[in-house]
């Protein structure tokens, strides 16, 4: 009976319930050999990491309250919240905390957001100054039911962050605005340090991990912005463990040099749910580390990041400090923008295993 509930409510990040999310469901992992990990698999010890709990997570978990913000290290499920907010960084979650597209891997709750929140900007901005940040990260849900798709209030954002800490570096990690250029001119002409978006998984699977995304879309975004800002960082990341071969990591890698991207993080995909896709498989720390000599030595990427905990915003402070922008790629105009966003049909829906 309690499973049945549970699945009618569908998923929210834990203590969590704004009563509109909806199930991402389960489906079989697409798999090239062999078949995915059960829920019960044991995690190897380089994925195991201590519970958070200290002074300077508490505090920052205070602050968030107080100010009535979110961070993506929460609603995310990231494993390296202990650590990341000891050091006193976080990743903010900007225009609110319900997705408009269900991607099978991602933690964040998924519906229809009820409401734009226009003061958001400024708490944020009260935020990092009060924790004296040197560096910060902002992040957003989809909503693909906004004309600009949230552009104006990340704009908006970084100004104020900028007025609040002017020594300070800002990262974006962006949606892809539906593949909307004048949406992407709004945030590259706030000038952040960093632009970042999210390719998560290679050509194959992205249609089925990635149902409101467009794999060209979100590669040819990253070379637009190279484009409009020759001198800003793009970054992007891709998961790993969702079944992916190896000959399509290099392609995926091989896909974002053309677009000029200057970063790239890899990690290691976690399951958050069992309405969640299944992890295919455990990569190991020498895999990342060969990936990274790859990448870096062979593909030319200004720097590579990766590791079974990275994630998007780890270590991003160094990474705005110490790497250098790269030229413009091969690809520079958005493609694939002409095709519908869940939110302009209907939101994705998957039924719960039964």
């Amino acid at each position: 009976m309690a499973a049945r509930e549970a699945a009618a409510r569908g998923y929210a990040p834990q203590g969590k319930d704004n009563g509109i999310v909806k199930s991402k469901g389960t489906a079989k992992l697409p798999i090239i050999d062999g078949e995915a990990l059960p829920i019960t698999t044991r995690k190897p010890e380089w994925l195991k990491v201590r519970s958070p709990g200290g002074p300077n997570f508490l505090r920052l978990k205070r602050l968030m309250r107080n100010h009535r913000l979110h961070s993506v290290c929460e609603e995310a499920g990231c494993p390296n919240i202990g650590e990341c907010w000891e050091a006193g960084t976080a990743t903010f979650l900007i225009l609110g905390d319900v997705c408009t597209r269900a991607c099978k891997y991602c933690a964040i709750a998924h519906g229809m957001p009820t409401e734009l929140d226009r003061d958001e900007p400024r708490r944020v901005a009260e935020a990092v100054a009060e924790l004296e940040l040197e560096h910060v990260v902002i992040t957003s849900v989809n909503r693909d039911e906004l004309a600009d798709g949230g552009a104006a209030i990340f704009a908006e954002t970084i100004r104020l962050c900028r007025e609040a800490r002017p020594s300070m570096t800002i990262e974006v990690l962006i949606p892809d605005f539906k593949g909307d250029e004048r949406a992407l001119e709004v945030v590259v002409r706030a000038r952040p340090d960093i632009l970042n978006h999210n390719l998560e998984t290679v050509e194959r699977l992205h249609p089925w991990a990635r149902p409101g995304g467009r794999y060209w879309r979100s590669i040819s975004l990253l070379g637009a912005a190279k484009r409009l800002d020759p001198g800003m960082l793009t970054k992007s990341g891709v998961i790993l463990g969702m079944g992916e071969a190896r000959d399509e990591i290099h392609r995926a890698m091989v896909d974002l040099r053309k677009a000029g991207v200057d970063i790239l993080t890899l990690g290691q995909y976690l399951r958050p749910s069992p309405q969640h896709a299944p992890v295919a498989r455990w990569v190991t720390p020498a895999e990342f580390a060969e990936w990274k000599r790859i990448g870096e030595r062979e593909l030319g990427f200004q720097h590579v990041e990766a590791g079974p905990l990275v994630r998007s915003s780890y270590h991003a402070e160094r990474q705005a400090r110490t790497v250098q922008a790269g030229g413009v790629g091969e690809v520079t105009q958005i493609v694939e923008a002409d095709v519908p966003a869940p939110a302009e049909v209907a939101l994705v829906q998957i039924r719960p295993a039964r």
